[in-house]
C-alpha cells in the first residue's frame, strides 16, 4: 500500500509539472528574451534621439554613442550620406539586435551578445527546474508520511480482525483518528461482543441439550430395563429392542455433542503455554505499573496444550484484568502439569470474591462492582469452547484455575 500510495502521489505531481512546469518554464524563457529586446529597443531609441539631434551639425562622436549604451554593446549608425558610424566592439553573428530609422533616411542599429541572454534563460530554468524537483520531493515526503499514517492503522485493523477470526474477542479501545477507519474498528468490536454472546449461547445450549437428553434417556433406559424384567416373553423381547434402540440413541447423542465440541475448538494448536503466558502478561505489564502494582510469570519448562492462542491470549488477559480491577497487591500467573492437563492459575493478593456471589459468578453480567460483568463469563466460555474448564478454586485470596488439556511434546508447536 505504502509503494502505491507513494507512486500514486507522484504520478500526480508527474502530470502537475508537466501541465503546468513546462508551460511555465516556456512562459520564463520567452519573457526573458522579451524583456532583453525591450530593453534593446529602448536603448536603441535613446541613440537614435541623440543622432536625430546631432545629425544636423555632422557631429556624430562614438565615444558618445558608446556611452549610451551598456558596455560591451555594438552600436552601428548608418547616416543619410552613407557613412557608418560604428562604436564598441564587433559582435558578428552570435548577437541581437534591434535597429529604427532616423529622420533623413539615417538608420540606427544596437546589439547585444546572445550569450548573456542564454545564461540567464539557463538560470531561469534550471530554477523552474529545481522547484519542480523540490515539489517532488515534498509530494514524496508528504505520500511517505500519509501511507504510514494510513498503513500502520490499516495493519492494526487487519491484526484485529486476524485476531477476531482466531477466537480473541478482546475490545480495542485504540482508535486512530481516521473516520473510516475508526468505523471499521467500532464494527470490529460489535462483531467482537456478538460473536461472544454467540459462543457463550451456544455453549449454553450444548449443555442444557446433553443434560436434558441425558436425563431423560437416562430415565427411559430405566424403564425399559424394568419393563424387560417382565413375565410375558413378547413384552420382555421388545422392552430389550427398545433398551437396544434407546442405548443406540444414546451413542449418537454422545457422538453429536462430541463433534459440536470438537468443531469449537477446530482452530485449536499446540501451544507453549509458558511462552503464551509470558507475552500476555508483557502486553498488561504496563497498565498494572502505572497503578502501582507488578505482575510476574512462574511456569514449569516444556509445557505444551490444545488451545486457540487467540483465546488463551483472551481467557488468560481477562483473569488478569479481573485481578488488576478488583484485586490488590501483586498479581501472580502460574502454570504446571496436573495428570492430564495443564494447569494456569492466576491470583492476587486483595480480599477476593465475596461468599453470595461464588455460585454465579461466571454468569453474564455477575459483577461484584460496576463493571459489566462480561469478562469471566466470555472467559470460561473460551476456555470450553477448546475443551478445557475454568473454575473459581478459591475464593479469598482468588485463585482462578484454567485447565487445559495436555499435548505431547512431539507435537508441533502452533
Amino acid at each position: 500500500m505504502r509503494r502505491r500510495l507513494l507512486l500514486s502521489t507522484l504520478g500526480v505531481v508527474a502530470v502537475a509539472i508537466l501541465v503546468l512546469g513546462l508551460p511555465l518554464l516556456i512562459v520564463t524563457v520567452r519573457l526573458i528574451s522579451d524583456v532583453a529586446n525591450n530593453d534593446l529597443l529602448r536603448e536603441t531609441q535613446a541613440v537614435q534621439a541623440y543622432v536625430e539631434d546631432r545629425i544636423g551639425l555632422g557631429e556624430i562622436s562614438p565615444r558618445r554613442l558608446a556611452r549610451l549604451v551598456p558596455a560591451g554593446q555594438q552600436v552601428q549608425v548608418t547616416l543619410p550620406s552613407g557613412a557608418v558610424v560604428n562604436s564598441g566592439p564587433h559582435l558578428g553573428k552570435d548577437a541581437i539586435s534591434q535597429s529604427v530609422s532616423v529622420r533623413e533616411g539615417g538608420r540606427v542599429e544596437v546589439a547585444r551578445p546572445a550569450a548573456g541572454i542564454r545564461q540567464e534563460q539557463l538560470s531561469a530554468g534550471l530554477l523552474v527546474l529545481g522547484l519542480a524537483l523540490l515539489s517532488a520531493a515534498a509530494a514524496a515526503g508528504v505520500a511517505v508520511l500519509s501511507a504510514r499514517r494510513l498503513s500502520g492503522p490499516l495493519l492494526d485493523v487487519a491484526d484485529r480482525a486476524a485476531r477476531l477470526g482466531a477466537g480473541d474477542f478482546r475490545l480495542s479501545p485504540t482508535r486512530h483518528g481516521v473516520p473510516e477507519l475508526d468505523r471499521v474498528s467500532d464494527v470490529l468490536d460489535r462483531s467482537a461482543n456478538e460473536i461472544a454472546e454467540l459462543v457463550r449461547r451456544e455453549r449454553d445450549l450444548a449443555s442444557d441439550v446433553s443434560h436434558q437428553l441425558r436425563t431423560r434417556l437416562t430415565a427411559l433406559q430405566m424403564r425399559l430395563e424394568e419393563i424387560a424384567l417382565s413375565d410375558d416373553p413378547d413384552v420382555r423381547t421388545e422392552a430389550v429392542a427398545a433398551l437396544e434402540q434407546a442405548e443406540r440413541l444414546s451413542g449418537v447423542v454422545n457422538e453429536l455433542l462430541a463433534q459440536a465440541r470438537h468443531a469449537r475448538a477446530a482452530g485449536a494448536e499446540v501451544v507453549d503455554v509458558a511462552h503464551e503466558l509470558r507475552v500476555i502478561v508483557a502486553e498488561h505489564a504496563p497498565a498494572i505499573a502505572r497503578v502501582g502494582r507488578s505482575v510476574g510469570v512462574v511456569a514449569e519448562p516444556g509445557l505444551v496444550a490444545t488451545a486457540t492462542p487467540g483465546r488463551l491470549h483472551q481467557a488468560v488477559g481477562a483473569l488478569v484484568d479481573n485481578a488488576v480491577q478488583h484485586g490488590a497487591g501483586s498479581v501472580r500467573v502460574t502454570a504446571h502439569i496436573a495428570g492430564t492437563n495443564v494447569v494456569v492459575e492466576v491470583t492476587d493478593e486483595g480480599a477476593g470474591v465475596a461468599p453470595d456471589l461464588v455460585p454465579s459468578l461466571f454468569e453474564r453480567g455477575v459483577s461484584g462492582s460496576n463493571s459489566t460483568g462480561l469478562g469471566l463469563a466470555l472467559a470460561r466460555a473460551l476456555v470450553e469452547a477448546d475443551g478445557g474448564r475454568l473454575e473459581l478454586r478459591r475464593s479469598s485470596p482468588p485463585v482462578f484455575t484454567v485447565y487445559l488439556a495436555r499435548a505431547e511434546l512431539g507435537g508441533e508447536l502452533g
